[in-house]
């Protein structure tokens, strides 16, 4: 599906592709800002001292860029599935049980599928610091709008994440994706001081 199509989708009345489709894209536009800057930093002469860092962070983000697209499908799967197990019939007690379990099931997906967003968006932050590390002072830009769209990334995916939590009845998933979560934001909230501090300094 190309971008406008995509978009054209995403404005439907269907409920699917929904926001954490829509976070993976923006995720993949933060990466594709670092290898960017970073493509541009390796071909200025008077930046030749990065230029090995600088080729490393631009396969780097190419590589998180794939990660996030192959995620977009993922999130919508999971959210077909949620849809598919409340459509499941319940005319029986034995049908009322199964069709209960099977929501518990996809609902831990659900969860699980943007955690595994977060997790990618906290690599954008980890990115976007070493893409300020390169000290090109007429990108740092584009550098601060890669990290913005991480910051989106991830906000977007904890939404989800906890949005499917109000309607698992599993403790423990729950407990197990809200600290892995909470770690994550907890990392990437350093990184983005960091890559707000190498900005604020210049060159």
């Amino acid at each position: 599906m190309d971008f406008d199509a995509y978009l054209d989708a995403l404005a439907s009345a269907a409920p699917a592709p929904g926001g954490g489709s829509a976070a993976t894209l923006v995720g993949a536009l933060a990466a594709a800002l670092c290898a960017m800057v970073a493509r541009i930093t390796a071909g200025a002469p008077k930046h030749a001292a990065v230029r090995a860092d600088a080729l490393a962070i631009a396969a780097d983000a190419d590589a998180l860029r794939a990660a996030f697209l192959t995620l977009r499908p993922n999130d919508e799967a999971a959210f077909g599935a949620v849809v598919a197990a409340q459509a499941l019939p319940r005319a029986t007690d034995d049908e009322r049980t199964q069709r209960t379990a099977e929501i518990q099931r996809a609902l831990a997906h659900a969860a699980d599928v943007p955690l595994h967003v977060a997790a990618r968006a906290l690599e954008a932050f980890n990115l976007a610091e070493r893409t300020a590390r390169l000290r090109n002072p007429h990108l740092n830009s584009d550098v601060a709008c890669a990290l913005h769209f991480a910051r989106a990334t991830l906000d977007a995916a904890a939404a989800n994440v906890r949005v499917n939590h109000r309607y698992l009845r599993d403790a423990a998933i729950v407990e197990g994706q809200h600290e892995r979560l909470t770690a994550i934001e907890r990392r990437a909230t350093e990184r983005e001081g960091s890559v707000r501090a190498l900005l604020a300094d210049g060159p």
